[in-house]
């Protein structure tokens, strides 16, 4: 088997060699995994929140003022659960995949390919090298896709400053997006991401105060009491809810490299229990709080709806530049993966230089896309709908059909069928209803001459 370069893993034996019984459950455990698997469960919870809060997390109130207030924060927390339940099944399908093919650990593309060549259905295991490609393209649309939203984000912040401090009047947003390209270009030339890593515990510490100044800012500026709101609104706003939700919790991607590095990783359910529980936390927060106190004004990203005080001033500037340094932490990860096929087109001593070309060439499609379709909520909600139904739901779902048909088999009453076709049919219909509703939504920002004006900042707080 190839590897992409995020595997981090060994090398694959032929997949005809297959483990069986006591052997199999045990390999993962018996010290097999060699001295690179460092990290304790703090670290690996740490891992997880870091890697599953990302920008869409400042987007959230929006999308809970198109479904509702109560039913969002019903919804949050069965799709917190659901997000998580996934993510465990993947991890502890790939664990018995180790043990079955005694090697120490794979990456999520590793195991889409090896569960279905040494799967139980013969005809389609030929198929098995394109399911390794369906997910490496899945992946990279979403981050590639998240990046058109942060540079949305980042515009929307840089207007409001602009326009709030009566720098001028007024500025067509797309103009904002578009002053970005050199400046993403440039950030994005940086290829070691040990340039980068530092900065993303800043971006966590950032996030969790923008989480507490939602919640003095929102209750501060709420005017009715949360039992006044709709309970369900639209059901276009539903779908987009689902989409924008996911997209901010979502964290499939990175649990198999945080399994693949941990000293114990039969606790990965610890790490998913602790991560997953402070990652709904914050997401819940913000949105509930943001909706609350904003109502109909809610715009993303949350710290627009601040008022224009001193601090919260100070927010909008560091919303515009943790924004910035995670458009590039993202574009890392999808372009590495994309570099892994391109750059054996290219003659060895000229790679530094097609590597700045390509990355050049995928900021200005990013750039380009962002330009044409400035609206966060619609952006976010088709990746959590169409990439993240596929990836979180849909592609597990199939994975662990593969390596449970016959061994242990589908259990009493064919339990585990019944629980994998329901996750399959529950992300098919996300995938298609979600994707069309947030596609219409993203044509109709198209059509328009800017984006969504964001309201004046919030009222400000009353003197202590």
């Amino acid at each position: 088997m190839s590897h992409g370069p995020s595997s981090g893993a060994q090398p694959l034996p032929p997949l005809s060699i297959k483990a069986t019984g006591q052997a199999a459950r045990d390999y993962n455990f018996v010290g097999a995994r060699g001295p690179i698997k460092t990290t304790n469960v703090i670290e690996s919870i740490g891992h997880l929140v870091k890697s599953c809060l990302g920008g869409g997390v400042v987007g959230i109130h929006e999308a809970y003022k198109g479904c509702g207030l109560i039913s969002a924060l019903i919804l949050n927390v069965f799709l917190g659960l659901f997000v998580g339940y996934c993510m465990h099944m993947l991890v502890h399908n790939a664990q018995i995949m180790y043990g079955r093919l005694q090697i120490p650990s794979m990456s999520y593309p590793d195991i889409a390919e090896a569960t279905l060549a040494t799967g139980p259905f013969i005809k389609m295991r030929r198929f098995a090298r394109p399911f390794r490609y369906a997910v490496d393209a899945t992946i990279g649309i979403d981050l590639f896709g998240s990046c058109c939203v942060y540079s949305v984000i980042i515009a929307r912040s840089i207007k409001q400053l602009l326009e709030d401090s009566k720098t001028v009047d007024s500025i067509n947003i797309r103009i904002l997006i578009a002053c970005l390209f050199i400046p993403c270009i440039l950030i994005c030339w940086i290829t070691q991401l040990k340039y980068l890593a530092p900065f993303s515990i800043v971006a966590d510490i950032f996030i969790v105060i923008v989480a507490i100044s939602t919640v003095y800012y929102g209750s501060t500026a709420a005017t009715k009491s949360p039992t006044e709101f709709p309970v369900v609104k639209s059901f276009e706003g539903f779908l987009e809810f689902v989409g924008v939700c996911v997209f901010s919790m979502e964290g499939v991607g990175v649990s198999m490299p945080i399994e693949n590095h941990m000293a114990n990783p039969h606790k990965f359910p610890v790490v998913l229990f602790g991560g997953m529980g402070v990652v709904v936390g914050i997401v819940m927060t913000i949105g509930f709080f943001g909706y609350w106190g904003f109502g109909e004004s809610s715009v993303a990203p949350i710290t627009n709806n601040f008022p224009w005080a001193v601090f919260p001033i100070i927010l909008k500037v560091l919303m515009a530049l943790m924004i910035y340094v995670t458009f590039a932490l993202n574009f890392w990860v999808p372009f590495d993966l994309v570099w892994y096929y391109l750059k054996k087109r290219h003659p060895e001593n000229k790679l530094w230089f097609w590597e700045r070309v390509y990355r050049t060439g995928m900021v200005i499609i990013i750039i380009l896309l962002a330009v044409a379709f400035p609206d966060v909520s619609s952006f976010m909600g088709f990746l959590g709908c169409f990439c993240l139904s596929l990836m979180g739901f849909i592609f597990p779902a199939f994975i662990e059909l593969c390596v449970v048909w016959e061994d242990p088999g589908l259990g009493f009453m064919k339990w585990r069928l019944v629980k994998a076709c329901a996750i399959i049919i529950f992300g098919i219909l996300l995938c298609i209803m979600g994707t069309i509703t947030n596609v219409k939504g993203l044509i109709k920002a198209a059509m328009k001459s800017d984006s969504k004006p964001g309201p004046g900042p919030g009222p400000a707080p009353p003197p202590a």
